[in-house]
């Protein structure tokens, strides 16, 4: 009897030689980077991946728990799934991310068409827990915190990212527990990868066509294992043969060390934005968040950086309409912003995250915090424009990342992260090259190569 279940079981393994999985991911750059582990971890077990719905045998949706309605989108999104299957066979449905983390219980009694959900630290169990399925026809959740044991295994199977601009995680977790986030409960407790595992990563990416790496972390900036923290990650990083970009996010104030402020006076490869999401500009809301840092120290950041490099950008999350803003507030923030002049932010309305602090807050009245926003994104975009607009008849420094859609033209980035298009050809992918800007518009930047020798470069 065990033969013949270990023969069938060998059977539905060989038939996955020939599967594709389509994974859809939501939210932050960190989910893309488990969107891209996941997939080289199963391709251990024969599948394939497909851009394409209809071709898939295993659908996988990798979620985020950050903004509103994220666990309604999961339903949304398997609604759609079955209508496209449905005078098909159903594919093997997995939630991965944060809701899956958050809401796993709850999902599988919901929706029977899920058949299992991974929480962001059980990923080197997927491959198990697909094989176990498929032979037990039975409901999976994996929602353990195991990040060593993830990383460990992961660090066994090669980065097949061949992207010219790659993510990598150092740190997962967080330890800050501002009332408004659910990171600490959906990711765990701050954890930082071993200090070599990710230099090795690292030197892999470069070696298979990255130019640039972005450090990733929920509490980057917190990095710490054994005596490194992220400075060293970066300066290490640098020595690295064929690496000419480095960047990090997401950064919390209270983390940004001086050990990494001095940084940005010795390195040559280190990007000159930071992003440092603040959320307010009111000191009393910082400390209804939770936040554990000032305005003013906030601002003693900056100084210290725009000191050392004039040419640094800040770039800021924000939060409008927080329980207990009022209108002076939010004119603090509106200030900060006016101060600061972002260089891009992300700004939403609060809304209440499941098991946080604040979601017994009472909350702002709705019409308040959208008026509040919608002058605040106004301010935000004006920047942007302002900003961008500095930089027509200016020559930049541009990473070259693709080709657009159409394929005319060519797709890269700038020093400050900024989108640019340009005349570029398929064999410029992967060169930074002087690009003259002669137009632009709040989010891009167009504009055409020209040689260093023509002007100097900005």
């Amino acid at each position: 009897c065990r033969l013949q279940t270990r023969t069938l079981l060998y059977k539905k393994i060989t038939s996955l030689m020939v599967k594709k999985i389509f994974i859809k991911t939501f939210g932050c750059q960190m989910n893309e980077y488990d969107s891209n582990r996941i997939l080289d971890s199963v391709k251990k077990i024969g599948f394939q991946k497909t851009d394409n719905y209809e071709d898939a045998n295993c659908y996988l949706l990798n979620t985020c728990h950050i903004r509103d309605k994220a666990k309604e989108k999961v339903y949304h999104e398997i609604g759609r799934v079955k209508k496209i299957f449905r005078s098909k066979q159903k594919p093997l449905v997995i939630i991965t991310g944060c809701v899956a983390q958050a809401e796993n219980e709850e999902m599988l009694k919901r929706e029977p068409y899920i058949d299992f959900v991974i929480g962001p630290q059980s990923y080197h169990k997927i491959n198990n827990s697909i094989l176990n399925y498929i032979e037990k026809q039975k409901k999976i959740n994996e929602t353990e915190f195991d990040t060593d044991t993830k990383f460990n295994y992961l660090s066994k199977i090669n980065n097949g990212s061949n992207k010219v601009s790659s993510f990598l995680t150092i740190q997962e977790g967080c330890d800050k527990f501002c009332y408004f986030c659910v990171v600490p409960y959906t990711r765990g407790p701050e954890y930082s990868r071993p200090f070599k595992q990710i230099v090795d990563e690292a030197k892999y990416l470069v070696d298979h066509g990255s130019k640039e790496i972005i450090l990733l972390g929920q509490n980057v900036n917190a990095y710490q294992n054994e005596n490194y923290r992220l400075s060293n990650l970066i300066l290490e990083i640098e020595n690295i043969a064929g690496i000419e970009r480095i960047r990090y996010t997401t950064s919390h104030p209270k983390d940004m060390t001086e050990d990494l402020i001095e940084v940005y006076k010795s390195s040559k490869k280190l990007m000159p934005l930071v992003h440092l999401p603040v959320q307010s500009g009111s000191n009393k809301i910082l400390k209804l968040m939770n936040r554990n840092h000032t305005i003013e120290e906030y601002l003693q950041i900056f100084d210290k950086l725009k000191g050392i490099n004039s040419s640094i950008e800040f770039s800021s999350d924000f939060i409008i309409g927080y329980p207990g803003e009022d209108e002076e507030d939010f004119e603090d923030t509106f200030n900060l912003i006016k101060k600061i002049k972002f260089i891009n932010s992300y700004s939403f309305i609060f809304s209440p995250r499941p098991g946080t602090t604040a979601a017994n807050y009472e909350l702002v009245d709705k019409t308040i915090s959208k008026k509040r926003l919608n002058k605040v994104q106004n301010l935000l975009f004006e920047n942007q424009i302002n900003i961008n607009k500095s930089y027509e008849d200016k020559i930049l420094n541009v990473l070259v990342e693709n080709l657009t859609k159409d394929r005319k033209h060519t797709f890269g980035r700038s020093q400050h992260m900024t989108s640019v298009i340009f005349d570029g050809q398929k064999e410029d992918i992967g060169k930074i090259l002087p690009v003259k800007i002669k137009k632009t518009n709040r989010s891009t930047l167009f504009g055409h190569i020209v040689k260093k020798s023509d002007k100097k470069v900005a």
